[in-house]
């Protein structure tokens, strides 16, 4: 709940400085332009935390009841084409073999495999990203899982590919510090300026 409490006030503060700023420099669609910098950043984050895991850790899971790096890497992959089919005209393509092999396969496949995949995902979700604004949040759209079919707002989809990516990098972060790796938000950020 704290977790979620924080990603709203996150997705918010950006809403708010926008609205503060003179109407000359303010956003055409501040709500969109916020969660879409949220997005690429946990894109970015995503991203790089993959390409930066060892290979031979893509099978590396603390528990058996938990999934392993390549099952979290083809599972985003997914879920990106879920959420993001619905943000406008725009739909994912899906290779046969991908919509095919059972999750569990895919888990398997070879690194360079999965996050060519995982990075074509994350391509299609910036493209269809473009193609929303502020007035097309409310929108109804069809969202069909486990074979069922229901309406939602296209704002909760945006949403819920956000908080999707903020759980599942959390997740991958902390896999990687049990493995003695460094994630990606955790590195050192480059000094500004001369000092």
């Amino acid at each position: 709940m704290k977790s979620l409490r924080a990603l709203i006030l996150t997705l918010s503060l950006p809403v708010g400085l926008a609205a503060q700023q003179a109407p000359s420099g303010a956003p055409a669609n501040p709500v969109t332009a916020a969660f879409r910098s949220r997005t690429m950043g946990l894109q970015r984050l995503l991203a790089q935390a993959f390409d930066s895991i060892p290979e031979a850790k893509f099978s590396y899971r603390p528990t058996p009841a938990q999934l392993s790096i390549g099952y979290i890497a083809q599972h985003l992959v997914s879920d990106n084409n879920l959420f993001c089919n619905t943000f406008g005209t725009m739909k994912a393509t899906v290779s046969a073999k991908d919509s095919t092999t059972a999750d569990s396969v895919k888990a398997k496949w070879p690194k360079d495999t999965l996050v060519a995949m995982l990075k074509a995902s994350l391509t299609f979700c910036e493209n269809a990203f473009a193609q929303l604004d502020d007035a097309k949040l409310g929108d109804q759209v069809a969202l069909t899982f486990g074979g069922n079919t229901r309406n939602v707002s296209r704002a909760s989809m945006v949403l819920g590919h956000a908080l999707d990516m903020a759980d599942h990098y959390s997740q991958l972060a902390n896999y990687m510090r049990l493995n003695n790796l460094v994630p990606p938000s955790a590195l050192p950020r480059p000094r500004s300026g001369g000092n």
